[in-house]
């Protein structure tokens, strides 16, 4: 592997919208952002899984398999999910789509970041499959090994807390997707980047409380749990609903005797 000096720090950049992306740092935050009064709370009620996953409304916009982020096939099965922030104030999901697909974004450990999901107030962009491995957190790590990416927006226009609230919403979907329990939700900060004088990065940085998880992230994870405790109560509904269900007499068949 490379010497990550001479990798990008997985960090997302700032951009023009007719041109390359370049990766910068998340800044430092000093006290909690307080989101729990920004957002209500979520309601436990039954939710449908795929109804859920439906109003996400995730639009596919691959990387071309060959190319950039996605020049060599790395199969995955995800155990882990890695939330970060873009600490980008001009580009979007949509540009985030172009730039990966353009190969404008260069590092890591096969040269070009990439990550599963790109997330905003009213979008979400997928990337790459879920099935394949992602570029955007610890170079050789189990972070990119096993863990599904996903960037939230924080370009000028977007409403963050609403970006936060669509991405709890797409992590506790995944979650019930693929079995991933809320203790492998991670952000960016707990996969250390080997080589770095600060190896856990401040990403990202809005859930962080001085550059460390916080009670900020504990909410998010908070939030996130809620979704997917709806996904139960869906369930456990349907079963109470089985149970009390009227048992039909089976069919007499022709020839059978009813006594």
């Amino acid at each position: 592997m490379s010497s990550p000096s001479r990798l990008l720090s997985y960090a997302l950049p700032a951009i023009l919208l007719a041109g390359a992306v370049a990766y910068v740092s998340c800044k430092s935050v000093s006290t909690t952002m307080g989101w729990d009064k920004k957002l209500s709370a979520v309601v436990n009620q039954p939710k449908d899984p795929a109804i859920a996953r439906q109003e996400l409304r995730i639009r596919t916009d691959y990387i071309p398999a060959g190319k950039f982020g996605r020049r060599m096939h790395r199969p995955m099965q995800p155990r882990y999910i890695t939330i970060h922030s873009t600490q980008n104030p001009t580009g979007d999901a949509f540009d985030h789509a172009r730039a990966l697909k353009n190969g404008a974004l260069k590092g890591g450990v096969i040269g070009y970041l990439c990550w599963h999901f790109s997330v905003q107030q009213d979008a979400i962009i997928q990337h790459l499959p879920t099935s394949e491995q992602g570029e955007h957190a610890d170079f050789d790590g189990p972070g990119n090994r096993f863990s599904i990416g996903i960037e939230m927006c924080e370009h000028q226009g977007n409403d963050l807390a609403t970006t936060i609230d669509r991405t709890a919403r797409l992590t506790a979907s995944l979650m019930q997707e693929f079995s991933i329990p809320i203790e492998n939700v991670r952000a960016h900060y707990h996969w250390p980047r080997k080589g770095y004088d600060k190896p856990n990065k401040n990403c990202p940085h809005f859930l962080l409380d001085r550059g460390e998880p916080g009670h900020d992230w504990q909410w998010f994870l908070n939030r996130v749990s809620a979704y997917r405790q709806q996904f139960d109560t869906f369930y456990e509904l349907q079963r109470q609903q089985n149970q009390s269900a009227p048992i039909e007499p089976a069919p007499v068949s022709a020839g059978e005797q009813v006594i």
